[in-house]
């Protein structure tokens, strides 16, 4: 199979998104001298070419990306050639409006913008796949192409009729017979009891609460849709004598693709990652989907798109400060990436993004966003013969299931204040700061090599993952598991006493006798090794074997347990505010012999070990200076180390 290092090479993949349909093609000599000038090695091309490739049903249009293709080859600069299937012309929607998808409650989402497709729609399907094929057959041989990438951020949600036939195949595969779908969606509530798969529709709008066992599967098979899409345009362009690696691009921790299946199909696992720089806590959003990335691909990953200043999809889009843009770029690379691009090269003038930067800003070529770019394509070129191909180990992993995620949603739940991503990002924040350096898993994978597993919120487990987790216990592994995880089996079907009896067991725990969700901004004092306070959810727990590490202080909870430890188990029934969370999971990480990377790190300073290298990057309000043990040579000043190493605002020391 082919991989991103096919692409790569010895070195780190540098560039963008290049749309030179936007522009007169007087312009794109200048392009490429400002590219080669910044260090751009590989430009991402077609994205949203589509109508400009087929103006009208059947017609082609290949001259532009023609001249396109062998500029780029000509100078050097590799094609990362995508499929333009993320945004169909208009003449599509026009001839075949039942290519459009429809809303939970029937609505027409029109063209006009983007993603505007309905997966199960046979007629966009042919036309997707017709495209696709011209492509590789025009292009496949083509020098200058180094990698496929098929799509655009597949995000397309849809409750038409064409989906309603294509949701009953999916479901008759599942489940075999209506009787075995009414058992595991339990139809008898409610009287809800199908006879004949014809009768069974997506959830689209109702009168009060729907299904949760259908919408779930609906998350599930609108994920499988969205896959095949994305596989049949794959299985086209590695039919040929050429194979190279094919992606789609992620959109970071996004609800509706289970990207663990996903990363399967995938040579090359990209992500688009847009933290914002408003945000005191963005450095860690980066480095959690940075982690995830990492993880699901099992080896170097790609940075298909990040902002080289400010985006437009917030109420308020603020610039990157100057260096950020840099600092950001080295973080990924310092966790396992191999490929750095931006959205887009060239700024646009016209269209809903024009406010959305790039790395060839309104400025021009003398305007600082591109003379930081130009930096990081300087540093970028120097790290890739040293860092390219090379691995970051973890001893923790923190679990994470798309299903449980999905289930994790439905609407008549015990609290709408419980948000699945923001209490994962709570604890991979508590590790981060700890200097704890993490992997991402499914509960169903090999836990073995790790040290630690951390669960922050896991709703939802199947039998074959709770024995997982107990197997990975008994054979020696830490677990750390948050509040209401196991509570439902795969078919959010509630377990006996609150919680699997086998995680129970695990924990020391009796019996669960209420789950008590905390109302918005009200906590609860808690005792334990020191006063912190509970926030989000609580829960009235009777113990067996535990032991107590800390009781709630206050409240009709008043004495009972709030975080237990059972032997190598721990159970932490509330979100504990951050210091807290920090404390708590540091101390399991020292019981389990887990170390950060570098100890007496100052606040603002995180590090991170990939291969031989030691990455120190400065996300502190200021200037640092950190002490590291022994003599290093640091490769972006091409200067050694022995002593302090001082670190501006927003700078990055690599060391070997």
């Amino acid at each position: 199979m082919p991989s991103l290092h096919d692409a790569t090479g010895p070195r780190v993949l540098f560039g963008g998104d290049y749309n030179p349909e936007q522009w007169p093609e007087e312009t794109w000599p200048d392009d490429v001298r400002l590219m080669k000038e910044a260090g751009v090695t590989s430009v991402t091309v077609g994205v949203f070419s589509w109508a400009r490739i087929e103006p009208r049903p059947g017609e082609r249009d290949f001259s532009w990306l023609d001249r396109i293709m062998d500029l780029m080859h000509r100078h050097g600069i590799g094609v990362v050639l995508a499929t333009p299937t993320a945004s169909p012309p208009p003449w599509m929607g026009s001839l075949h409006p039942e290519t459009l998808p429809r809303g939970e409650d029937g609505s027409v989402i029109w063209y006009g913008s983007r993603q505007h497709f309905c997966p199960s729609s046979p007629v966009y399907r042919r036309y997707a796949t017709a495209i696709t094929k011209d492509l590789a057959a025009r292009y496949g041989d083509h020098p200058a192409l180094r990698m496929w990438h098929v799509n655009n951020e597949y995000c397309t949600f849809c409750w038409c009729d064409e989906t309603a036939r294509h949701f009953r195949r999916w479901l008759r595969h599942r489940y075999t017979t209506v009787d075995a779908l009414n058992e595991a969606w339990g139809t008898a509530f409610w009287s809800q009891r199908y006879d004949a798969w014809e009768e069974i529709i997506p959830p689209r709008k109702a009168q009060y609460l729907r299904n949760p066992a259908c919408t779930l599967d609906f998350r599930r098979f609108t994920s499988d849709a969205l896959l095949e899409c994305y596989a049949a345009e794959r299985d086209i362009l590695t039919a040929g004598a050429r194979r190279l690696p094919v992606t789609t691009n992620f959109m970071p921790f996004w609800i509706g693709q289970d990207a663990w299946t996903w990363a399967r199909h995938e040579d090359v696992v990209s992500v688009d990652v847009y933290p914002d720089p408003a945000d005191p806590h963005a450095a860690q959003y980066g480095a959690m989907i940075q982690d995830m990335t990492r993880s699901q691909s099992r080896g170097p990953w790609m940075v298909m798109e990040q902002a080289a200043g400010a985006v437009n999809f917030r109420s308020v889009n603020v610039p990157k400060p100057r260096g950020l843009g840099r600092l950001w770029s080295l973080q990924a690379v310092a966790r396992g990436a191999d490929a750095v691009c931006h959205f887009q090269w060239r700024q646009s003038r016209q269209g809903a993004e024009k406010f959305h930067s790039a790395m060839l800003s309104h400025a021009g070529e003398h305007g600082r966003t591109y003379q930081e770019i130009k930096r990081i394509g300087a540093d970028l070129t120097r790290l890739g013969p040293s860092v390219a191909g090379t691995t970051v180990t973890a001893d923790v992993a923190i679990l994470h299931d798309w299903h449980s995620w999905w289930a994790d949603e439905q609407e008549g739940r015990p609290s709408a204040e419980v948000h699945y991503p923001t209490v994962v990002r709570a604890w991979h924040r508590a590790l981060w700061e700890a200097g704890v350096t993490t992997d991402f898993a499914h509960p169903g994978h090999d836990l073995s090599r790790y040290r630690m597993v951390a669960v922050p919120h896991l709703y939802l487990l199947s039998d074959a993952a709770v024995d997982n987790l107990v197997a990975y216990v008994h054979g020696g592994g830490t677990l750390v598991s948050g509040f209401l995880t196991g509570a439902a089996d795969e078919d959010d079907r509630i377990r006996p006493g609150g919680m699997d009896e086998r995680l129970r067991d695990l924990f020391g725990i009796r019996l669960i006798h209420e789950w008590w969700p905390l109302p918005a901004g009200e906590t609860l004092k808690c005792h334990g090794p020191g006063p912190f306070r509970a926030t989000l959810w609580a829960e009235e727990l009777e113990t067996s074997t535990a032991r107590t590490v800390a009781t709630y202080d206050g409240g009709e909870l008043a004495g009972m347990p709030a975080v237990l430890r059972n032997g190598r188990s721990w159970y932490v029934s509330t979100l504990p505010e951050p210091p807290a969370l920090r404390h708590l999971l540091t101390r399991a990480a020292d019981a389990a012999d887990v170390r950060p990377v570098l100890d007496d790190r100052p606040p603002g300073l995180e590090a991170v070990r990939r291969g031989d290298l030691l990455f120190l990057l400065n996300h502190a309000a200021g200037p640092l200076t950190v002490t590291v043990p022994g003599r290093h040579h640091e490769l972006l000043t091409d200067t050694p180390v022995d002593g302090p190493v001082h670190l501006d605002r927003h700078g990055v020391a690599v060391l070997a």
